[in-house]
């Protein structure tokens, strides 16, 4: 070997010691699939219908009676939520973030807050928010992060909605988001043996009374105070 040739070669080496990686390539991103949309229709329909069968027959309710409500076989309805405890859970989840989604809806939709705050109160009783109450006792996980984040959104969204009328001098100023829920929930939910759509005619009518209670300038004084979602949390603890 000529000297000029080892030198080139030496010269070379420390080169191809650098081009070296040890660890490989880096992997090409992974791509997550998205859901089917047969998929995402069958998981609607089975929250809307085990909404109706958990007000109508309760927490118990048999997943054969949710299955068949949905249009769907009890397989396909295992494969979504492989037990009571994950059918509730997101039962709860799927209508909150639509009441949620009404409260925003109605204050951007509306012509004046107080016409939003009709819309969105009907609208939250259609969903049947006081008639899952019930649900929310027992072992339910109401400190989830998952119910936590959509509590603290449907919050924040009708704590929106109530300081508009307020501000706006639509909505009497002695009421607090609290007092709308509780009302809310009382007014909508059936009495024992009776189910939502026995009494939807009563609900609507009786939050309509409600609400126009709750114009400004308010007609009387009220006991006690304002109260808050944060009470509400408290209470029920």
């Amino acid at each position: 070997m000529t000297r000029s040739t080892t030198l080139a070669a030496a010269t070379a080496a420390p080169e191809a010691a650098v081009a070296v990686d040890p660890v490989g390539p880096e992997p090409a991103p992974t791509r997550v699939p998205r859901p089917r949309a047969d998929a995402v229709r069958n998981r609607e329909r089975i929250l809307v219908a085990a909404r109706e069968v958990l007000v109508e027959l309760g927490s118990g309710a048999p997943f054969d009676e949710v299955a068949r409500r949905a249009g769907i076989g009890n397989a396909t309805l295992y494969r979504h939520f492989p037990d009571r405890a994950a059918l509730v859970h997101h039962v709860v989840l799927f209508v909150m973030d639509r009441v949620t989604a009404q409260a925003e809806d109605s204050l951007a939709e509306e012509p004046d807050a107080f016409a939003a705050l009709c819309r969105f109160t009907h609208a939250a009783a259609d969903e049947r928010i006081g008639a899952l109450c019930p649900m929310l006792a027992g072992d339910f996980d109401g400190e989830h992060p998952e119910l936590v984040a959509a509590r603290e959104a449907l919050a924040e969204a009708v704590e929106a909605l109530v300081a508009a009328g307020q501000e706006a001098g639509l909505i009497r100023t002695d009421i607090g988001v609290g007092d709308l829920m509780v009302a809310l929930s009382q007014l909508s939910r059936p009495l024992p043996g009776i189910s939502c759509t026995e009494v939807e005619g009563f609900v609507h009518r009786h939050l309509q009374l409600f609400l126009d209670g709750l114009r400004a300038p308010a007609r009387s004084r009220l006991p006690g105070a304002a109260a808050t979602l944060e009470d509400l949390r408290q209470k029920t603890m």
